[in-house]
């Protein structure tokens, strides 16, 4: 999916990663926004990459539940989600994101994400 929407890393570090992906015509809703779910989906993937920097490299991560707050319509040329992790584990990872849209160089907070992870064996 981060393939469709164009996403690319931007930044891994231990427990955090950034994420951007343009908002591209197939991703808008019907006033002409990014869509919640390119919102939620950039927003679940740079939390769950970010428990996945946590964990031993034969680990991948699922997500068990993950919460989202829309703030903002998703307007500009692309949205960038933030992901750290709360509180690792080897059961749970408890993880945050945040997601902004940017236009013309400025950011706008438009989405708050929390939830959590669950490590399985690759």
């Amino acid at each position: 999916m981060m393939a469709t929407f164009g996403a690319e890393l931007l930044e891994v570090s231990e427990g955090h990663v950034r994420i951007k992906a343009p908002i591209l015509p197939v991703a808008l809703q019907q006033q002409g926004f990014g869509h919640a779910g390119l919102t939620f989906s950039l927003g679940d993937s740079a939390a769950g990459y970010a428990a996945l920097t946590m964990l031993p490299l034969d680990f991948e991560v699922v997500t068990a539940e993950i919460k989202i707050n829309l703030l903002a319509p998703a307007k500009g040329d692309h949205l960038i989600a933030t992901g750290e992790v709360i509180k690792p584990g080897k059961r749970l990872c408890v993880v945050r994101s945040e997601v902004r849209a940017v236009k013309q160089g400025t950011e706008t907070l438009i989405a708050v994400l929390q939830g959590t992870m669950v490590p399985v064996p690759a």
